[in-house]
């Protein structure tokens, strides 16, 4: 996987730009890691706020709806060092007893034509446990590179569904455009924000979750397979 970085202006690139959403959208919510990552923030809320396990939880789900991330809040209210969160949590996070390669997964990637679009990860976790999890899955080398929220940077931090996250994918993707900016994420908030951008971006919801009462956006997956069906253009 290449690093994020601009690409020189000598060596424009004119591929539109398909970014994947990583957690609870590369592999399913039935892993349960999302589950496994909630005990361990609140862990995290009741060991360094020194609250009692009720109002951790309160306070954490009030955070994530907010700002989108429960660090967000810790980082801007409560001076926590993001990346001790992210060693005590993401890190921790056992994720080698539970992500397996996936070659489904992989098959649908390579079947993507990397002439014309490129295959770009946009997570709101840190690097470590982005690399971590495609890794894992087996598909990492599938992808050019990652834009990821960065813990090191002080606060606020600039993740999704903020449009600084989404200009800040667009620069390091080396996006021709907004409009030539395709995304896939598990997240409602996250596909409505983007599509409001003018990125053209697919919800993905798994079959036992239910509808939307109103659309995130243009279009809504079952399966990442059903991208083949809404963009055959980008597939050999």
């Amino acid at each position: 996987m290449a690093n994020s970085a601009c690409p020189a202006p000598e060596a424009f690139d004119s591929r539109p730009v398909f970014f994947f959403d990583i957690d609870n959208c590369l592999y399913s919510r039935s892993c349960n890691i999302h589950d496994e990552m909630q005990i361990l923030i609140n862990k995290f809320f009741v060991k360094h706020l020194s609250l009692d396990p009720q109002d951790a939880h309160m306070l954490h789900q009030k955070y994530y709806k907010e700002y989108g991330l429960a660090i967000e809040g810790l980082t801007r209210h409560h001076q926590i060092d993001a990346l001790d969160f992210n060693r005590e949590v993401d890190d921790a996070l056992p994720l080698n007893n539970i992500l397996k390669p996936d070659p489904k997964l992989r098959k649908l990637l390579e079947d993507i034509d990397k002439t014309k679009v490129k295959l770009w990860l946009l997570t709101n976790a840190y690097v470590n446990h982005g690399k971590r999890v495609v890794k894992l899955l087996q598909v990492d080398d599938l992808f050019e590179g990652i834009t990821y929220c960065d813990y090191a940077q002080p606060p606020p931090l600039v993740c999704k569904p903020s449009q600084d996250m989404y200009e800040k994918a667009e620069i390091e993707a080396g996006a021709p455009s907004t409009e030539q900016c395709y995304f896939v994420d598990d997240s409602h908030l996250n596909c409505k924000h983007a599509e409001a951008r003018g990125w053209i971006t697919a919800h993905f919801l798994e079959p036992e979750l239910p509808m939307p009462r109103v659309p995130a956006s243009k279009y809504l997956v079952r399966n990442l397979e059903e991208l083949r069906l809404h963009f055959p253009q980008f597939f050999k």
